[in-house]
């Protein structure tokens, strides 16, 4: 999980934020990480998973059947009664849950957005996506303002913008990779309108009608995250510097990917920590 956490555009749990929130920042990447490892097909082998909520590891392979009993551990970490939740990762949820007042609505969320992504391969319309982008992305934003106490409906605006933009960056690191799993996140209209076809995500370099389309979503994507930047000037002390980096992060990508210009099927445009940096003190430069 930790190395996981180290792959991702923004950091998840930086040393400078109180150790209670570290704890529980990584109690919610943890629960992320794992429904999405579910959902991908990413398990450890040995159906180990599986047997912890009460399947047989013969059904680590099935997908719908492992979030379904998932979903019922996770509805454990919200009962008063019982023994608690069977798997490791939801028995150290359970505590951040219980201190922070934390809804089971966001994390039935992922367990959804998971579900969808057996179901839906293809999004016809951007709207389309960013529906999905509301379950898939959204509730981890809500439960960072719900772990620091700082939930306001403006706030939630702001966070799901910036949350969105971070997905459509990840989509477009990720063109690729989420073909082989027979996924494509680029709106079919937008596909039609660029004249980019299927055959092109899969060649070892992009064409230029990719590169196109590219570009205009990451423009997409920089917008959402422009509009979601003034959460980082409604906070405060260490949390400022933590919503920062996630700003930071998705803009860092972003040039990465303009770096790369914008051929994003070589392998995924990261930024490096230097980018990183500069564009966490350009965020908090704006909103200070």
């Amino acid at each position: 999980m930790l190395d996981k956490a180290a792959h991702e555009n923004f950091p998840v749990a930086p040393f400078f934020v109180p150790r209670a929130w570290r704890d529980d920042l990584m109690a919610v990447y943890g629960y992320a990480r794992l429904v999405d490892d579910i959902g991908d097909g990413d398990l450890a082998p040995g159906g180990r998973d599986a047997e912890l909520l009460g399947l047989d590891p013969a059904q680590s392979d099935d997908r719908l059947t492992m979030l379904d009993a998932f979903e019922a551990d996770l509805h454990r970490v919200f009962s008063a009664s019982g023994t608690g939740p069977r798997h490791p990762l939801l028995r150290r949820l359970r505590p951040t849950v219980r201190r922070c007042g934390l809804t089971p609505e966001p994390f039935l969320g992922l367990i959804e957005a998971n579900r969808q992504d057996q179901r839906v391969r293809r999004y016809g319309t951007y709207d389309d996506l960013l529906a999905y982008c509301e379950l898939s992305a959204n509730p981890v934003g809500r439960l960072v303002l719900g772990i620091t106490g700082t939930t306001s409906p403006e706030r939630i605006r702001r966070s799901d913008a910036v949350c969105t933009g971070l997905q459509i960056v990840e989509h477009l690191q990720d063109v690729a990779e989420d073909l082989g799993r027979d996924r494509v996140y680029l709106p079919a209209e937008d596909m039609e309108r660029f004249r980019v076809t299927e055959s092109d995500l899969a060649r070892p370099v992009s064409g230029a009608s990719l590169r196109a389309l590219v570009a205009y979503e990451g423009e997409r994507a920089g917008e959402l995250l422009n509009e979601g930047t003034p959460l980082v000037g409604s906070v405060h002390g260490r949390l400022k510097l933590l919503l920062a980096g996630f700003v930071g992060g998705g803009r860092a990508a972003l040039r990465a990917v303009a770096a790369a210009g914008h051929d994003v099927l070589p392998g995924p445009p990261k930024p490096t920590k230097l980018s990183l940096l500069r564009e966490v003190g350009a965020t908090l430069r704006r909103e200070g």
